[in-house]
């Protein structure tokens, strides 16, 4: 059984679901230089916390964000609702540094989660374990054993409320442990009481732990991975659930004046690897300081929802497909007995040869047009004739094969350049392969 037959049942839609949106927004935003202005620029915080609980962004609307989510082909969505300058998006009573108590007067945690809720999508909160108001937190239990206890209840008091107050959570991440370790925040017990209130969730890999064996077995058997990894601004496959977590822009995860954005070729580029690869893919987007979405991510994200719309059956629910050589045109992915191809770079060759292919393909047709093209296969080569000179489609084109099993692939296939039995390489470069 393959690993992707081995996720858990409740897991299951986040496999499938395969694209997500990550949203840093709070009351950073007003500063316009990403989310972690007050700490890279050393700010006063009595001054950065004047101006925090001022902010109010009047033009929010969480119904259009769902609608842009929706439309963007996005299956589900993540809010911080608490990054590391402290200030809440939620109506806590562990502190009055909150949107409700401040300029705003709204939860801004509920409405987003009624909006994504009623639109369809899986619902995810953000949560940073540390806060860069308290000193506590970075003293620590050794330095300050009486205010390290009370950081602790008030982590467990803020993340029992965002587990009680908005129905059911779909997805948590976790993120800001350092300079702390599990053992001293109390990771497996807040984890334990988390999956009491929502049995569903999934959370991802930042709990803090050391990472030696002996403590993964003394604190429950957990390792620093949670339920699914979280590489950031690469792709880094694992052998679990993974999903690499992506800028939207060049560099920052809050909103920044002027920041340059990636084009939607690029962040289709980014989708359909991790997808080939057997992971998700979460895209960020820094929301303006009044609440809206910047214009460069909305057009850049519906221009891949409507590519989404006619070939994201290659992308929903697919398993990793890198089966054949094909990295000089794009990316493969599989479904049953279907083999997708997606070009990101279309050569003009009219045929395409497709080598380590053993299993019997049946027919290959363009998605979108469902133009049929010829196919030929001897042994395990399989070539597909007729290309056109030109793609047929503005990003990227899609070839459906169909096969008469799931596809198989050779030794070849399966182990490639640089890796297996050298002697393999030595025989063929004598003409002599088996």
């Amino acid at each position: 059984m393959s690993f992707y037959m081995k996720v858990p049942e409740k897991f299951r839609w986040f496999r499938d679901a395969k694209y997500g949106v990550f949203i840093h927004w709070g009351a950073y935003s007003l500063f316009e230089r990403g989310e972690q202005v007050l700490f890279r620029e050393h700010m006063d915080q009595r001054e950065y916390e004047e101006k925090a609980r001022a902010w109010n962004p009047a033009k929010f609307d969480a119904d259009e964000w769902a609608d842009v989510f929706v439309r963007s082909g996005f299956k589900y969505a993540c809010l911080t609702t608490r990054h590391h300058d402290g200030y809440c998006l939620w109506d806590t009573k562990t502190t009055d540094y909150n949107s409700v108590c401040q300029a705003p007067g709204r939860d801004f945690v509920a409405e987003y989660t009624q909006a994504i809720r009623k639109r369809g999508l899986k619902v995810g909160l953000y949560y940073s374990w540390c806060d860069w108001r308290k000193p506590e937190y970075y003293e620590g239990p050794e330095g300050n054993p009486q205010g390290w206890e009370c950081v602790k209840t008030y982590i467990r008091r803020q993340i029992n409320e965002l587990m009680t107050q908005y129905g059911k959570i779909d997805y948590l991440f976790f993120d800001g442990t350092w300079p702390r370790y599990a053992d001293e925040i109390g990771t497996v017990e807040i984890v334990e009481e988390i999956r009491k209130l929502q049995p569903g969730i999934i959370i991802n890999n930042r709990l803090g732990y050391r990472g030696n064996q002996e403590e993964i077995d003394k604190f429950g058997g957990l390792s620093d991975e949670g339920d699914f990894g979280t590489p950031e601004q690469n792709v880094f496959p694992q052998d679990k659930l993974w999903e690499s977590c992506q800028t939207a822009t060049w560099r920052w995860w809050g909103y920044t004046k002027n920041e340059r954005y990636k084009s939607s070729a690029e962040i289709l580029k980014l989708l359909c690897e991790c997808v080939s690869k057997g992971g998700n893919m979460i895209l960020n987007v820094g929301p303006k300081p009044d609440g809206t979405l910047p214009d460069e991510f909305v057009s850049r994200s519906l221009r891949i929802g409507k590519w989404l719309d006619t070939y994201g059956e290659a992308v929903y629910g697919a398993e990793d497909g890198d089966l054949t050589e094909f990295a000089t045109c794009g990316y493969q992915t599989i479904k049953g007995s279907t083999m997708y191809l997606i070009f990101n770079i279309w050569n003009g060759c009219s045929t395409l040869r497709l080598p380590d292919m053993a299993s019997e393909a049946v027919s290959a047709q363009f998605m979108g047009s469902g133009k049929e093209l010829p196919i030929e296969q001897k042994g395990n080569v399989l070539w597909i004739r007729e290309l056109p000179k030109e793609p047929q489609e503005e990003l990227f084109p899609v070839i459906k094969l169909e096969f008469k099993e799931k596809p198989r692939t050779t030794v070849w296939g399966a182990q490639r350049q640089w890796q297996g039995d050298p002697q393999r390489f030595a025989d063929w470069a004598r003409g002599q392969e088996k």
